[in-house]
């Protein structure tokens, strides 16, 4: 059962179409004009961030640079992508990868509790 849930969320993330240039990021995305990430480290290695969402509380559209997230308390989430939207139920202490960042996708918490993530993003090495 996590293995398909982790398989699932994968499939959600993995997304095409829209410019990562054209939308905010993760941390500057909110719901109704509140912000729903907040940063809790930076350096010049990487940055992590926690975004939390009360039921009826989303992630308006934004992209993801390359990332690892980590779920502190999951829930029901409704996901929308280029592939369409989908409900699906986020375990606690889940974890994946995107190093490939994600183009576009906006969520939105339709579960009866709050589900909270932290978005871990390595920085890009400065080239010399």
């Amino acid at each position: 059962m996590r293995r398909s849930a982790i398989l699932a969320l994968a499939a959600a993330v993995n997304c095409v179409g829209v410019s990562a240039g054209d939308l905010p990021g993760p941390l500057e995305a909110g719901w109704d004009g509140e912000p729903v990430c907040e940063k809790l480290h930076e350096d010049d290695n990487l940055r992590v961030l926690r975004c939390s969402f009360p039921p009826g509380v989303g992630h308006e559209r934004h992209y993801h640079p390359p990332h690892v997230g980590y779920v502190i308390s999951g829930g029901i989430m409704e996901i929308t992508d280029a592939d369409g939207t989908r409900t699906m139920e986020i375990p606690d202490a889940y974890m994946f990868s995107n190093p490939d960042g994600i183009p576009w996708h906006e969520a939105l918490n339709v579960g009866e509790q709050e589900s909270t993530y932290l978005m871990i993003e390595p920085k890009q090495a400065a080239k010399q």
